[in-house]
């Protein structure tokens, strides 16, 4: 349980690390999003709680697979001035064009 919360902790500090760094420093808070610091955290706590490395390595393959299929979620925020769109809007046409791509992931790619 202790090191649930620890996880949870050390995950939700980074979260508003983030934020709070892309409010003050947008270039500064990208730089932070585009680092794979999600993923360094759920490498280290899966070995630490695992140690197995296979289950790192097929984290790792899934990952890179989706992780192409996810970035369509940020164009409509990347084109809203241009477009109009506000927040909300911009924000559930990123989760519907990165739920389309990853949903044909998961339908029609490779099961496993």
């Amino acid at each position: 349980m202790v090191w649930i919360l620890t996880k949870t902790l050390i995950s939700a500090a980074v979260i508003v690390a983030v934020a709070e760094v892309a409010g003050r420093f947008p270039r500064v808070g990208a730089l932070l999003l585009t680092l794979p610091v999600v993923s360094i955290l759920a490498f280290v706590m899966l070995w630490a709680k695992e140690g197995d490395m296979t289950a790192i390595v097929r984290l790792a393959r899934e990952t890179l697979v989706l992780v192409p299929l996810g970035l369509p979620f940020f164009v409509p925020f990347a084109v809203a001035n241009r477009t109009g769109l506000s927040f909300w809007p911009s924000f559930a046409l990123g989760i519907a064009l990165a739920g389309i791509g990853i949903g044909l992931w998961f339908q029609f790619g490779p099961k496993g």
